[in-house]
């Protein structure tokens, strides 16, 4: 038994700062870099980014020096939604004219209770703003953040609307009964869990693949057990990649993430982050090592 297509794995790429929490450009493009020759692709500016931490000018340069730097746009699905549709659709121009495979686009989520109506005109007002053929969105619902969620019959009707442009969803909502009902109501629309300790139940009912917070540390992992689902060794895998996505969900994911890149690279100034977030505490950070080391987890071998 195998997917029903093709399926992918994003990892919504950690950006490092300096000291002064500028944006490091030279060691953004470098681990996106390494993400990619790990077989994954890009989505730049997802939570994990620390996107709704970062300007829309930072956004577009960061966009364009992974272009620039010979990373195909093909590679990134970058995300884009933001409370102003203004900003919303600059950046989503910007993602239709580099070429990149998508969008994952968040609802605006400031003004609450947001009905399906307003979330709808939202996503009509940015598909006809930009106006292309090359325009793909991946909604984006994960409420416990954003306070909004995306219905099924929000999706019913943009698919209705936009069939050739709303094309799937990321569902990082952790609740399994959502993510199933999605994969079995709209067959054909790329669905894509959260996490890879879904790929066990999500891969035979049609699952895009997934866009996990630790394709971070372990794409390669993460790759390996899609490529060898209906294998013997599928089991395997997923425990693996269980294994060390569990130990990350007991701490803060992005301080987390980025304590154990900065130690894989030997470089500490990975650690910090842009408030309101803090930065890995050495005790929490250091058990964590430690429970790693005791699974032989290695990111070069990830």
């Amino acid at each position: 038994m195998s997917p029903t297509r093709s399926a992918e794995v994003f990892a919504p790429a950690l950006t490092p700062f300096h000291a002064d929490l500028s944006v490091n450009r030279s060691a953004f493009i470098g681990f996106c870099r390494w993400l990619v020759s790990q077989r994954v692709g890009l989505a730049v500016f997802g939570t994990n980014s620390e996107a709704n931490s970062l300007s829309v000018a930072e956004k577009i340069d960061l966009l364009e020096a992974l272009v620039e730097a010979g990373i195909s746009p093909a590679k990134l699905l970058p995300g884009v939604g933001l409370c102003a549709l203004a900003d919303t659709i600059v950046l989503t121009k910007k993602a239709v004219e580099l070429g990149c495979a998508g969008t994952l686009t968040l609802p605006p989520f400031y003004f609450k209770p947001a009905h399906d109506d307003g979330l709808f005109a939202y996503y009509s007002q940015i598909i006809q703003a930009v106006g292309s053929d090359r325009l793909k969105i991946y909604l984006y619902h994960i409420p416990q953040f954003t306070g909004v969620g995306i219905t099924h019959a929000l999706i019913e009707r943009l698919i209705k609307a936009y069939p050739r442009t709303v094309v799937g969803i990321k569902d990082s909502s952790g609740d399994w009964a959502n993510t199933e009902s999605m994969l079995r109501s709209f067959p054909g629309f790329s669905v894509f869990p959260a996490s890879e300790s879904l790929l066990e139940k999500a891969l035979p009912l049609g699952a895009a693949g997934c866009i996990s917070a630790t394709a971070n540390v372990q794409p390669r992992t993460i790759v390996n057990a899609i490529e060898h689902w209906g294998s013997h060794e599928f089991a395997g895998l997923q425990a693996e990649a269980n294994a060390v996505r569990s130990l990350f969900q007991r701490h803060p994911m992005i301080p987390a993430l980025k304590y154990v890149v900065g130690e894989a690279m030997g470089d500490r100034t990975w650690r910090n982050v842009r408030p309101p977030l803090c930065p890995a505490g050495d005790e929490w950070a250091g058990t964590l090592a430690r429970e790693l080391a005791a699974l032989n987890f290695s990111m070069a071998a990830s």
